[in-house]
């Protein structure tokens, strides 16, 4: 039987794939019968990601060729490219709502931090103001016993 695939070329990490006509037991990148078009998935700014002899296709199709379902969904891509479109915007759109939840924890966390910090200064002059509160009792009742002392010795 005669399928129509995907085999892939490019470099480690590259992926580069030809859809093609092959006997369906053969291996995925084995000899082929003919090449129906391309696809780059990692294609950037000004590059064709996906190229389909539609005649071919159909040729093949009519003689009883079955069609692997991720070159079903490239061929759907192909004949109606805004489909392609829609699916960059919604993984644009998720791109976008992560990295705003990143900076808005991030955000919490600073201001969590902040508020800590806040309140670690707090306590510290809190417990600065009772050491010289209490420094100052302490000096207060030390002079109030040399006064007395000092008295007692007079007295006597």
């Amino acid at each position: 039987m005669v399928k129509i695939r995907l085999a892939r070329g490019g470099a480690k990490k590259k992926p580069f794939y030809s859809i093609v006509a092959t006997d369906s037991r053969k291996r995925r990148d084995s000899g082929y019968i003919e090449r129906l078009g391309y696809f780059n998935p990692v294609a950037r700014g000004q590059e064709v990601r996906l190229t389909i002899d539609e005649d071919r296709l159909t040729y093949w199709t009519s003689k009883g060729a079955q069609i692997s379902d991720r070159v079903k969904q490239l061929v759907k891509e192909f004949k109606d490219p805004s489909i392609r479109e829609k699916r960059v915007a919604t993984q644009q759109a998720k791109t976008t709502l992560i990295t705003a939840r990143l900076v808005a924890e991030a955000k919490a966390k600073a201001d969590e931090e902040a508020k800590a910090e806040v309140e670690e200064k707090a306590v510290a002059q809190a417990q600065a103001k009772a050491e010289e509160e209490k420094a100052a009792k302490v000096a207060e009742t030390t002079e109030q016993e040399a006064s007395s002392t000092k008295e007692e010795k007079t007295a006597e």
